[in-house]
């Protein structure tokens, strides 16, 4: 039932429609369709965008996706939380530093892997130095 009236539609209605359209010849004779006309002519510039539209959407940018705005893309991912605790007492060094950036190697602490991220990306990160005070 379903396929005959499709088939109906398009050996019969739609050939019908297409000897109606009133097209004219020249792009000139668009400015002198009356409403009915363009009316008229809709549905089939409704489905030639809609065709053009799937055409090129292959090629159109896409959307960026939640992943990735990550910062964290591999550190302790098994982790539901990265948390790193040092106290202050136990550092050895007068100057620390530790990475802001989450491309470290060595995180927590800092390897200068901000410096090919930031020429990448033109972003600014730097470490956290912490300093200790000597007595």
């Amino acid at each position: 039932m379903v396929l005959e009236t499709l088939s109906w539609i398009i050996k019969t209605q739609l050939p019908t429609y297409l000897k109606k359209l009133p097209l004219p010849e020249t792009i000139g004779g668009f400015a002198r369709l009356t409403v009915l006309e363009w009316l008229r002519l809709l549905p089939l510039l409704g489905i030639l965008a809609l065709l053009g539209y799937l055409t090129i959407r292959p090629f159109l940018p896409k959307k960026k996706k939640q992943r990735d705005s990550l910062i964290n893309l591999k550190i302790q991912k098994e982790k539901r939380k990265v948390e790193n605790e040092i106290h202050i007492e136990d550092l050895k060094c007068t100057n620390v530093c530790y990475c802001r950036c989450w491309r470290s190697k060595t995180f927590p602490v800092c390897d200068k892997s901000h410096i090919k991220h930031n020429e990448l990306t033109g972003d600014n990160v730097g470490p956290l130095i912490i300093k200790k005070k000597t007595l």
